[in-house]
């Protein structure tokens, strides 16, 4: 028989993280908004918050315009304390390694941008340059700066999120690196490990909730081509992986040759690799170049749009591609708003008309569906932020219990 009755710690646990998404959501808020924002009673508001002053991770401030418009007795704004905890972001990416440290506001404290060869780099040498990045942001961390609490990392290719490993990526030779083994032994502290498409979504919901909310895709249109996907307000997590492999779709059986080594996927004919192969005049068999420069993509672009020929034939291939498999992807779930994230995003023009046509063939909603594209050519920031997001909800969630968090020791081998 379930039990209906949610224990009382559970309700407390929960009103807990109510409170602390609204003050995440808004850099000031009095009592008074977030009984607005969360439904919540305000005696409850009142308990809850006074008890995160009292642990030092909300702070009265009388600085903001919150009660500017208001009548009656000035209230007290709060804010989230952002020297409570300090959170650390990975982006991997081909030839690319972005760390980040943010504050517990979400502020950022430093970063570096690393170049790595990846595509001949060890999972040592990966996580060498990793750990040297961040032993060195940590160490010009200011003196105000809260311990570090959390690492999240987003990666190209298949992970498990479960045990916080890389299973499989493009992007490096190497398979089943067990980041989060590795960077918890060094740090002491949690580690997630993720898709970066899915790290793209978490960024989204919480930059435009107004569009991306409980159903909807991000696709990444790149050198790859993932999928982060959101139904029902949750994140769709594979039974052995974290991430949507929308770009491993079949599109064409026995079709042209992609990068994982099978043949006819989604990616093998709308990456960037997959158009300059076929503008090239290449064998769609032909082993799939391992970078793209920017430069030669944008020229290539450039030059479909000012005439009709190969450049824009191979942009019509790669929309009908990606038409296909949104055809296939709501004939399952049904139509959700997508978001197309990446330098694929910039040339949405070439690849728009041929991916709405297929899609519109979808039959079984009395019509052609409503479908709602918005797009962003810079992948880069979305995924750290989604990183970002990642981390803090967590340690929203530990914080419930506040002395078993700040008190763990701090493990940093050299």
């Amino acid at each position: 028989m379930v039990d209906e009755i949610a224990r009382p710690d559970d309700v407390r646990r929960q009103n807990r993280r109510l409170v602390l998404a609204a003050l995440r959501g808004h850099d000031l808020l009095s009592r008074t908004d977030i009984v607005a924002q969360t439904g919540l009673s305000a005696s409850t508001v009142s308990a809850i918050t006074t008890a995160l002053i009292a642990e030092g991770i909300v702070n009265e401030s009388r600085d903001g315009d919150v009660t500017a418009n208001r009548r009656g007795r000035p209230q007290v704004a709060l804010t989230l304390n952002p020297e409570i905890a300090t959170i650390a972001t990975v982006e991997l990416a081909l030839n690319l390694a972005h760390t980040v440290l943010f504050d517990y506001k979400g502020q950022v404290i430093a970063q570096e941008i690393r170049r790595i060869p990846t595509l001949d780099a060890t999972a040592g040498d990966l996580t060498r340059a990793i750990c040297e990045m961040l032993d060195g942001l940590l160490a010009g961390m200011p003196g105000s700066a809260g311990r570090l609490m959390h690492i999240s990392m987003g990666v190209q290719g298949v992970t498990d999120a479960a045990s916080a490993t890389m299973l499989w990526s493009p992007i490096t030779p190497d398979i089943n690196v067990a980041f989060g083994d590795i960077l918890c032994a060094r740090y002491g502290v949690s580690v997630a490990v993720a898709n970066d498409c899915s790290m793209i979504a978490e960024a989204l919901r919480w930059t435009d909730p107004e569009h991306y909310t409980e159903d909807f895709a991000a696709i990444l249109l790149s050198h790859g081509i993932g999928m982060g996907l959101y139904l029902k307000g949750k994140p769709f997590l594979g039974v052995q992986s974290s991430g949507a492999e929308f770009g491993h779709m079949l599109h064409v059986p026995n079709g042209a040759l992609c990068r994982c080594g099978r043949h006819g996927c989604i990616e093998a004919y709308a990456s960037d690799y997959a158009i300059l192969r076929r503008t090239a005049g290449e064998d769609e068999q032909a082993q799939p170049a391992q970078d793209v420069d920017a430069a030669s993509f944008n020229a290539v672009a450039d030059r479909a749009r000012s005439r009709d020929g190969a450049e824009r034939a191979a942009f019509r291939k790669a929309g009908q591609a990606i038409g296909s498999g949104l055809r296939s992807l709501f004939s399952l779930i049904d139509p959700v708003p997508i978001a197309l994230v990446g330098p694929g995003a910039g040339v949405f023009d070439l690849i728009e008309p041929d991916l709405r046509e297929i899609v519109s063939g979808t039959t079984g909603w009395g019509g052609k569906p409503d479908l709602t594209i918005r797009c962003y050519p810079d992948e880069h920031p979305l995924i750290l932020q989604g990183c970002m997001m990642t981390s803090l909800l967590h340690l929203d969630t530990q914080l419930f219990a506040p002395g078993d968090l700040r008190e763990a020791p701090l493990r940093r081998a050299i």
